[in-house]
């Protein structure tokens, strides 16, 4: 039986912007190698596949090298797809059970805002060749349950890294989440997110990195509410809310291509 399938550009108002991701429709759970062999044909950052659950559904997420425990912009993604293909009605908020426990997303005027997890970094001692990987000397090292979080001097060293990809393979983290105060008046923080670990050099837009970056902020600039720019070659914006326990990351999406995977 075919599979539907559709290419979505996650944080983007427009085509070929934002984070790209890969949404699969199940009709019910598959195989987990055959994931992973769709991920990894793909090559996107993120393949999601989403399976029916009542009135809710199922949610996994895998890269190119391995499945990951959250992931924003496929979320996003999927959501964005359901409506538009029917599976859900417009205005219905989606539920979506996953690794990470229940998510939620809804439409608004202007978007999409999910609901998610917080995940603050503790401070912790920089990991040996850190500095080195990265090609610039952190400010502040924390890390939390899947990422290392870096503070670095200014927006203008964020967006100029050129990081070593093989020593940062080397670090035992999902991904390296490098961040400074932004220098445009529009945002208020600026980041940028490297995963070779996770077969991702840098992923374009990484909502998980703000339920990570939202609190960190937080604490630094006194306030809950952001608008944070991935300084990435694509680059995108999201919008960050930081609600006790959770997080509320809001972006657009558009939809570049419908089709059907045949195996």
């Amino acid at each position: 039986m075919a599979t539907k399938i559709a290419f979505v550009d996650a944080f983007a108002n427009k085509p070929f912007a934002g984070n790209p991701a890969a949404v699969c429709l199940l009709e019910r759970p598959g195989d987990e190698r055959w994931m992973q062999f769709v991920a990894a044909e793909i090559g996107f950052s993120e393949t999601a596949f989403v399976v029916r659950n009542g009135g809710e559904f199922s949610l996994r997420w895998f890269t190119p090298a391995c499945e990951v425990e959250l992931c924003g912009h496929a979320t996003l993604a999927s959501a964005h797809v359901l409506w538009q293909e029917g599976w859900l009605d417009a205005g219905r908020e989606a539920r979506f059970h996953t690794a990470s426990g229940v998510l939620t997303a809804r439409q608004m005027d202007d978007g999409i805002e999910m609901d998610f997890p917080a995940e603050p970094a503790a401070e912790c001692d920089m990991p040996a060749g850190l500095s080195q990987a990265l090609g610039a000397e952190p400010k502040w090292v924390g890390r939390n349950r899947m990422d290392i979080l870096v503070e670095l001097d200014d927006a203008a060293t964020v967006r100029n890294l050129i990081p070593d990809m093989v020593l940062l393979k080397e670090l035992d983290t999902r991904c390296i989440i490098a961040t400074a105060p932004s220098d445009i008046s529009e945002y208020d923080f600026v980041s940028r997110c490297f995963g070779p670990r996770a077969g991702i050099s840098e992923d374009p837009v990484t909502g998980s990195a703000h339920c990570c970056l939202g609190p960190y902020w937080r604490q630094r600039l006194g306030k809950d509410d952001f608008v944070a720019y991935q300084a990435s070659k694509r680059g995108g914006t999201v919008g960050v809310k930081v609600r006790g326990p959770r997080v509320l990351l809001s972006g657009c999406a558009v939809t570049i291509l419908r089709g059907e995977l045949l195996v």
